[in-house]
C-alpha cells in the first residue's frame, strides 16, 4: 500500500534508492580518488613498482589522473544527490571512465581496483535504471503530483 502512495513500485523505489546509495558511493570514491592521488603525487614510493606492464605510466601521472578524476566524480555524486538533471547521465560517463581507469590501475592496487571496479558498475546500473522524475522535486513544478509546498508556492502571511 505505501508503495502505491509514493507513485511507484517497490523496483521503482529499490532503483531510487540505489540511485541516493550512488550518488554517495561517488562522492566517497571521489574523495578517496583524491587522497590516493595526493599520495601518488607527494611520494613515487607509495605503491609498488611493477616491471613491464602494457599501460604503464609513472606514478605522478597516475596520482594527477587519480587526483582530477576524484575531483570530477565527488562533483558529481554531489550533482546526483542534489537532484540535477545533467548529473545523470555525466554520471555514467564517469564511473564508466573510472571502471576502465581502475581496471588500467589493477597491478598497483589489485584488491581496491576490484572493489572500485565493482563499485562503478554498480553506480552505471543505478542511475540506467532508476526511471524516477527527480528534477523539480519540491520546488513546485513536478508532474502534477506535487502538493504546492515546495519553495516559492506559498506567500508568507505577514508581508
Amino acid at each position: 500500500m505505501a508503495d502505491k502512495a509514493t507513485g511507484g513500485g517497490g523496483e521503482a523505489a529499490w532503483a531510487s534508492g540505489g540511485t541516493l546509495f550512488a550518488g554517495v558511493l561517488m562522492m566517497v570514491n571521489g574523495v578517496l580518488g583524491v587522497l590516493h592521488g595526493i599520495a601518488a603525487i607527494a611520494k613515487d614510493d607509495v605503491y609498488a613498482r611493477l616491471g613491464d606492464y602494457v599501460y604503464k605510466f609513472n606514478l605522478t601521472s597516475w596520482g594527477w589522473i587519480h587526483l582530477v578524476l576524484g575531483v570530477l566524480v565527488a562533483l558529481v555524486g554531489w550533482g546526483i544527490l542534489k537532484g540535477a538533471d545533467w548529473a545523470r547521465g555525466v554520471g555514467v560517463g564517469i564511473a564508466s571512465l573510472l571502471v576502465i581507469i581502475n581496471f588500467i590501475w589493477l597491478p598497483y592496487q589489485p584488491i581496491w581496483a576490484l572493489i572500485s571496479v565493482a563499485i562503478g558498475v554498480f553506480v552505471i546500473w543505478a542511475l540506467c535504471t532508476d526511471t524516477s522524475d527527480r528534477g523539480g522535486a519540491g520546488t513546485g513544478t513536478g508532474t502534477g503530483t506535487d502538493t504546492g509546498t515546495g519553495t516559492g508556492a506559498q506567500a508568507s502571511p505577514h508581508m
